[in-house]
């Protein structure tokens, strides 16, 4: 259906928006599902409608990067879910227009109660391997994580002047053996190399039916202003997990190679996360939200399969 306005004030359950509703936001509806609540969810996509009906979600045809769009999301929901990225290019590549267009559209009519953005833990750049908290400051090294960044204050900010509680989840890799791309089955099978140990970078993770579970519960129980990293309690570098994987799946480990070799190799994308080591805490994740990983660690969720 397309966005045709508020929905009528004797509707009293809660009214859930989903933006960005692919795999994990799906999964939200998932374990929203049996709850007195109604879903809802942006798509761009008239080709995905029938599967977000499937799911029970009453899909919105729009697109964040059509103002006219985005304003009829205004006054529609009780708590919003903000999954949609920053765009791949934009006009100020320090600047998500997409975070700024939606939060703009929210302050029309009666703000949400709740707002929960999900960004990612490449806002704190290169740690060199030092343990992360959520007190740290941010320090992005690419373009999309200073997009990130900006969406983060653009939500904050949004809670600042409406008193709405925003929560940043601040994201790692996301895996899940029924997810596309998922596991490292696939890079482990093309033999892309990793590096040897002493050029190796610590690497963080989160089960995506765990983040799921994080997102639906930032919902109810985030704090204001508040951002909470969303990782499991593995303590990896990116080799050993790559080695963990082979030896799960009966794959020959990776070989090994030294950065020098590895920029000769390996495209950009992936030299990027090669490049920034974290050791990320998660602290407020269990005690704030009150989340009991069901795959504390990478060895669980890989060996669900």
């Amino acid at each position: 259906m397309s966005l045709y306005g508020a929905l009528p004030a004797r509707f009293r359950r809660e009214r859930i928006l989903i933006i960005g509703c692919g795999d994990v936001g799906q999964r939200v509806a998932r374990d929203l599902q049996g709850r007195p609540v109604r879903l809802m969810a942006l798509t761009s996509s008239p080709g995905r409608v029938p599967a977000l009906r499937r799911l029970g979600i009453t899909p919105l045809v729009g697109n964040l990067d059509e103002r006219r769009s985005v304003a009829r999301l205004a006054g529609l929901a009780t708590r919003v879910l903000h999954l949609a990225p920053p765009p791949g290019e934009a006009n100020d590549w320090r600047r998500d227009p997409r975070s700024r267009e939606l939060v703009r559209a929210l302050m029309q009519r009666s703000a949400p109660a709740a707002l929960v953005y999900g960004s990612t833990t490449g806002v704190y750049g290169d740690r060199q391997g030092r343990w992360t908290d959520e007190s740290t400051p941010c320090a992005p090294l690419t373009p999309r994580a200073w997009r990130r960044v900006d969406a983060e204050a653009s939500v904050h900010g949004f809670g600042r002047m409406t008193g709405a509680r925003t929560t940043v989840l601040r994201i790692p890799g996301i895996y899940a053996p029924d997810r596309p791309g998922g596991t490292p089955r696939e890079r482990l099978l093309r033999g892309t190399p990793v590096l040897q140990r002493a050029d190796d970078v610590f690497t963080n993770h989160i089960h995506a039916d765990d983040l799921a579970r994080a997102c639906r519960l930032a919902l109810w129980r985030g704090r204001p202003q508040r951002n909470i990293n969303v990782v499991d309690d593995s303590d990896l570098m990116m080799g050993d997990y790559y080695d963990l994987a082979a030896d799960l799946y009966g794959l020959p480990r990776p070989p090994r190679v030294p950065r020098d070799t590895a920029r000769e190799q390996l495209p950009l994308m992936l030299l990027s996360f090669m490049s920034e080591s974290r050791r990320l805490r998660n602290d407020r994740l269990r005690t704030e939200l009150r989340l009991r990983l069901r795959y504390p660690t990478v060895r669980e969720g890989l060996a669900s399969a």
